[in-house]
C-alpha cells in the first residue's frame, strides 16, 4: 500500500543521503527501500508504505520477517549471554546445533559442522578442508557461479566481471568449467542426446590438457546456480559430476548457501538429485536473518588439528539459538510449504509466461524460482534493460524481487507464504510486465487487497 505519492518517500530520501556520504561505495542496492519493519512476508519503509516481500533479504528470511517464535527465543537467550566464542570456550547451543546439522545432512555417515558467520566464510572453510584434508592444490568451480567476495571464495566466484576487477592475482589453482545451463549450452548440443558434455569436458579437456586429476581437491558446485541465474541443471547432472569426482578421489563440495534450508521443497537442493555430498556448505536461510555459517563434512574429513581453523564469532550462541528454532519451524511445515505454493507459482508463471512475450524460461524449484526477461519471443538470452525496468516496476507497485544472472528475474520468498500472498504477487508482477511491455507506468496494486491479507 502506498503511503506517499513517489518512492522514495521524504524519510526515505532523507536517509538515502546520508548513506551516500558515510556507507562503502561497493554497495549495490536494486531499488531506494529504506524498511523500517517487518512482518512475515511484508515489510514497511519508514515513510509507512507497504510491500510484498519476494526476495526475504536474499533467500534469507526463511521463516518471514520477526517470526514471533524466533523472537521469542532470541530474547531468552540475549537475557542469558551474548557471546563466549566457540572457538574457544564450550556452550550448549553450539553443540544442539552443530547434532542438529549433522542430523539433517544429506547421507547417513557420521558428520561435523564448522560454525561460522557467513556463507563466504563457510566457503573459506570448506576450501581450507579440501586442501587440507586431500593434500592437494587444485579446485574445479564453474561459470556462473557466486560463492562469495572474500579472497578464497572471489577466486571460486565467476559470476560478473566487476566483482572480480582490480583484485587480481586471485587464489591460484582455480579452473572454471561451464554449468549445465541447458538454454545457452556451451557446446551447442541437446540434452539428452549431449551425454553430459559439460562434464565429459572436465575429464576429456581440463584433466587431460591442464589440471591433473590427482592435484584436485574439491569441486565446488551450486545444486541451483543462484546469482548466475536460478538455472537448474538436468536430471542425472550431479550424479555424473559426482561420479567423475569419486572416479578421482575429488571431494564433491555443495555449496547450498542459497538452495539450501527448504527454499527448493526439500531441506537441500542436492537432495533432488539423491547426490550425497562430501561437504555443505550453509547460511543465509540457516537462522531467520541472524548473521550464522557453516560447513558440514563427513566426520572422517574434519579432523584437522587444533588451531588449524577458527574465529571469534563463529558459533554465537544467539545465532545458534535462532538457527534452532528456524530448523524447528522448516521441519514443522515450512519446508512442505515452499514445495506445495513454489509449485503453485511455477505453474502460474508459466501461464503468465504464455500471455506475455517478454518472459521465458520461467524454472526452479519449491520457492527458488526464476525467468528471463526477453526483448522478443525468439531472443536466445535476457536483456539486462528491460529485467532492470522490470524490478523497479514491481518496486513501485508494491513487489520486491531481484535480479539475476544477465537478464533475469527470482523469486525467493520467505517460506511462510501463502497462496493468497502468491497470487498477489503475481497480480502485481502480470500487472507490471504488462507496463513495462506497454511503455506505460502507473501504480497497480489496490491497498485494499493488500490490506486483506496482513
Amino acid at each position: 500500500m502506498r503511503k506517499t505519492k513517489t518512492l522514495p518517500g521524504p524519510r526515505a530520501r532523507k536517509l538515502i543521503r546520508k548513506d551516500d556520504l558515510v556507507l562503502s561505495k561497493s554497495y549495490t542496492r536494486v531499488y531506494p527501500l529504506v524498511v523500517e519493519r517487518g512482518k512475515g512476508v511484508w515489510l514497511w519503509d519508514v515513510d509507512g508504505n507497504r510491500f510484498l516481500d519476494f526476495n526475504a533479504g536474499i533467500a534469507v528470511c526463511a521463516t518471514g520477517h520477526s517470526h514471533p517464535r524466533v523472537v521469542a527465543a532470541l530474547q531468552k537467550q540475549v537475557a542469558r549471554f551474548l557471546h563466549m566464542s566457540g572457538t574457544d570456550f564450550y556452550y550448549g547451543q553450539e553443540i544442539l546445533l552443530a547434532e542438529k546439522l549433522a542430523g539433517i545432512a544429506p547421507g547417513r555417515s557420521a558428520k561435523r559442522v564448522f560454525l561460522c558467520n557467513s556463507g563466504t566464510e563457510a566457503v573459506e572453510a570448506a576450501l581450507k578442508l579440501a586442501r587440507y584434508h586431500t593434500r592437494r592444490s587444485q579446485v574445479i568451480a564453474f561459470y556462473g557461479a557466486f560463492h562469495g567476495r572474500t579472497m578464497g571464495a572471489l577466486s571460486l566466484t565467476a559470476s560478473k566481471a566487476v566483482q572480480r576487477r582490480h583484485f587480481t592475482p586471485l587464489l591460484p589453482g582455480v579452473t572454471h568449467v561451464p554449468y549445465a545451463d541447458c538454454r545457452h549450452c556451451c557446446y551447442n548440443l541437446t540434452y539428452p542426446a549431449c551425454d553430459f558434455a559439460c562434464v565429459n569436458f572436465i575429464e576429456e579437456v581440463v584433466f587431460k590438457k591442464s589440471v591433473p586429476p590427482d592435484d584436485v581437491a574439491a569441486i565446488f558446485v551450486e545444486p541451483i546456480q543462484g546469482e548466475g541465474g536460478y538455472i537448474v541443471p538436468p536430471e542425472g547432472y550431479h550424479n555424473r559430476l559426482k561420479k567423475l569426482a569419486e572416479k578421482y578421489g575429488i571431494l564433491f563440495v555443495a555449496d547450498e548457501i542459497q538452495s539450501g534450508m527448504g527454499r527448493t521443497g526439500r531441506m537441500f537442493a542436492i537432495e533432488h538429485w539423491g547426490v550425497v555430498p562430501d561437504v555443505i556448505t550453509v547460511a543465509k536461510g540457516i537462522a531467520s536473518g541472524m548473521p550464522l555459517g557453516a560447513a558440514v563434512s563427513r566426520a572422517p574429513l574434519m579432523q584437522w588439528e587444533p588451531g588449524a581453523h577458527g574465529n571469534t564469532f563463529g558459533g554465537n550462541p544467539v545465532s545458534c539459538t535462532a538457527a534452532l528454532e528456524t530448523i524447528s519451524l522448516l521441519e514443522g511445515g515450512l519446508v512442505r510449504n515452499a514445495e506445495r505454493v513454489g509449485n503453485f507459482l511455477i505453474e502460474s508463471l508459466r501461464e503468465i509466461e504464455a500471455r506475455h512475450h517478454s518472459l521465458a524460461a520461467v524454472r526452479g524449484k519449491g520457492l527458488m524460482i526464476g525467468m528471463d526477461i526477453v526483448a522478443h519471443p525468439r531472443a536466445k538470452r535476457g536483456s539486462s534493460a528491460l529485467r532492470n525496468k522490470l524490478v523497479e516496476i514491481c518496486f513501485e507497485n508494491g513487489l520486491l524481487i531481484l535480479p539475476c544472472g544477465d537478464g533475469a528475474v527470482r523469486f525467493a520468498p520467505p517460506l511462510v507464504v501463502t497462496k493468497k500472498e502468491a497470487e498477489l504477487a503475481l497480480e502485481i508482477f502480470e500487472g507490471s510486465l504488462s507496463e513495462m511491455e506497454k511503455g506505460k507506468h502507473r501504480f497497480l496494486a489496490k491497498p485494499s487487497r493488500m490490506e486483506t491479507l496482513i
